[in-house]
Formats: C-alpha cells, sequence, structure tokens
C-alpha cells in the first residue's frame, strides 16, 4: 500500500496539534484522514477549514460507533487529552479511559500507533495532568501495541487555544499583561509545526519503539518569551510583575466564577517548576529542519490563512 493511502485515525484531533497535523497531512497527499472528537465547536471548525476530512463527535471514554473507524486504521495518533481544568474525574476520563478503549479497538489488529504523551511525565510536579499522563504512559508501554511515544513540551503554533496563543489574545485587549514572580523561569516552548513534522516522520517511515523526549531547542526564561510576543503582534501592554501569592489567589478567584479556567492554580504551579527538560537531537532522528523561534513566533501570529483562527477551551 502506497503509505499516502494509509487511514490514519487522530482521537482528540480537533485540538491544537491535530488541527496543526491535519494541515500538513493534506499538504503532503495524505487523503484519508478521520478526526474522533467531543469538543463540537472545535469540529465545526474542523469541517469548516478541512472539508474533506471526516470529523466526528465521540466521547472516547465511553463506548461507540467510533470503534469501527479504529478497527479499520492503518495509523492511529493519539492526541486525546484532558489538560486543564479543575476536575480531577475529568482528566481520569479523558487521558485513561479513553486510552484503554482505543487500546481495546485496537487489540488484535496490526496498527501502527503514535502515542502523545508529555514532557510533564519527567516533571517534579504532581498535579491532574502530569499523574494522569504518567499513568496514560505506562499503559501505553505496557499494552504491547506497535507504537513509539513522543514528550513534547509546551507547544504553541496556529489554532492555539491556550498557552502562548491565549496570551497573545489578552495581550492584544488589555492595558496590563500581568506574569506571577520576576519571570525568570526557563521554559522551552516546541512550535507544533515542527512536532507535526515529526509525527509525520513518525507515520512515513513506519517508527514503532522507543520513548523519545521532544524538547523546544531554546531554553528561555518565560518573561523572555512574553516580550518576544508582544514585539511580534506590536501590541503595547505594560508587563507588569505579582508576587506568586498574589497572582494565586486571583486564578483561585477567578475558578470560582468560570467553571473552566483558561488557567488554573495547578497549572500556575507547573508553569514555575524547576524543570528543564532532556534535548535530545530530535532534527537528525527524525529528519526535521527545526524551526528558529523567532520565525515560529511570527508564523504563528502573523500567517494570513490559520493565524486568526482560535479554537474554543
Amino acid at each position: 500500500m502506497s503509505q499516502y493511502k494509509k487511514k490514519i485515525v487522530l482521537p482528540g484531533g480537533a485540538g491544537l496539534v491535530g488541527q496543526n497535523l491535519i494541515v500538513r497531512l493534506l499538504a503532503q497527499g495524505y487523503g484519508d484522514i478521520v478526526v474522533l472528537d467531543k469538543h463540537r465547536a472545535n469540529l465545526d471548525i474542523l469541517r469548516k477549514v478541512h472539508p474533506k476530512v471526516t470529523a466526528e463527535f465521540a466521547d472516547l471514554s465511553v463506548e461507540g460507533d467510533w470503534r469501527r473507524h479504529i478497527e479499520e486504521a492503518d495509523v492511529v495518533v493519539m492526541l486525546q487529552a484532558q489538560i486543564g481544568g479543575n476536575d480531577r474525574s475529568a482528566f481520569e476520563r479523558n487521558n485513561l479511559d479513553s486510552t484503554r478503549r482505543i487500546l481495546d479497538a485496537m487489540r488484535g489488529r496490526d496498527i501502527h500507533v503514535v502515542h502523545i504523551s508529555s514532557s510533564v511525565v519527567a516533571s517534579v510536579v504532581h498535579d491532574y495532568y502530569s499523574d494522569t499522563k504518567r499513568e496514560q504512559e505506562r499503559v501505553m508501554l505496557d499494552s504491547g501495541m506497535r507504537c513509539i511515544t513522543l514528550r513534547p513540551t509546551l507547544m504553541f503554533g496556529w489554532f492555539d487555544r491556550k498557552h502562548l496563543g491565549w496570551l497573545s489574545r489578552f495581550m492584544r485587549k488589555s492595558p496590563i499583561f500581568p506574569i506571577p514572580g520576576n519571570g525568570q523561569f526557563v521554559r522551552q516552548p516546541l512550535y507544533v509545526g515542527d512536532f507535526c513534522s515529526i509525527i509525520m516522520s513518525c507515520i512515513g517511515r513506519d517508527m514503532a519503539g522507543g520513548v523519545y523526549d521532544i524538547s523546544g531547542l531554546t531554553k528561555m526564561y518565560y518573561l523572555d518569551i512574553i516580550r518576544d510576543i508582544r514585539q511580534v503582534i506590536g501590541a503595547h501592554t505594560a508587563i507588569v510583575r505579582i508576587p506568586y501569592r498574589v497572582f494565586q489567589m486571583l486564578l483561585w478567584t477567578w475558578a470560582l466564577v468560570d467553571r473552566d479556567p483558561p488557567f488554573t492554580t495547578q497549572q500556575l504551579a507547573a508553569l514555575i517548576a524547576p524543570d528543564e527538560f532532556k534535548v535530545i537531537d530530535w532534527p537528525a532522528i527524525f529528519d526535521v529542519a527545526p524551526t528558529p523561534f523567532a520565525a515560529a513566533i511570527a508564523e504563528t501570529f502573523n500567517d494570513p490563512r490559520f493565524g486568526n483562527i482560535v479554537l474554543e477551551f
């Protein structure tokens, strides 16, 4: 079978990575792509941008007709994840229950699996997200599936509803941009375009086996990232440092009135954690040319096709 005729199924494919991956898969010639996701608004965006892609509503944490797509797949890229929120049960359903049900649908079939884990499995932080992602990775590695596991760090790019995308939109609207503490904590942002190229390399070369830490190659202070974004989008907001405890209290108060806040106290703790993730030579391993940070930021926010499309939380 020609690699471009492979049926590729993307559980959780209406999010940041999935939307970006589809753009690049279609450009390379892949045509049989199925997205299974339970976020209706983001599925609608996907259908509008890519009308030829099969996009179906599916809660992967419960049994459903979605199984038929998994059973017929040549490649499954497991993207489904609960990233934010204050409800532990949501993390268990979307990170663990969904994974077990997808594995059950794949059992006994020769399916190439690309599992998207996270750098947080190696973090010093323990919260709902990191704990369930650690367990999810263990479940995948114990499954016996023909699988490659990728652990990306914080990502940014087109369709970014959280992370740097949300920060840029807040920066455009507010005259003041608060940051916790002095902002001098190291981050390793990863351009989602590069990460999608890595996934496509795994698919095209039929890579299976191994766990790879896919960290941003440039280590930067959070404060410098914010300054770079402000410059690229032409914002004039003032960057104001706020003591950590005050910032934490503001987020806690916000969560009282917003059931699904864009940024939580757990994510704040993860943001300032003294994590520096392993950097491997992923450009050579996956034959991918990395995009310089400045160019990636410019493409993220200034691209006329996708730079202004925003997914919902």
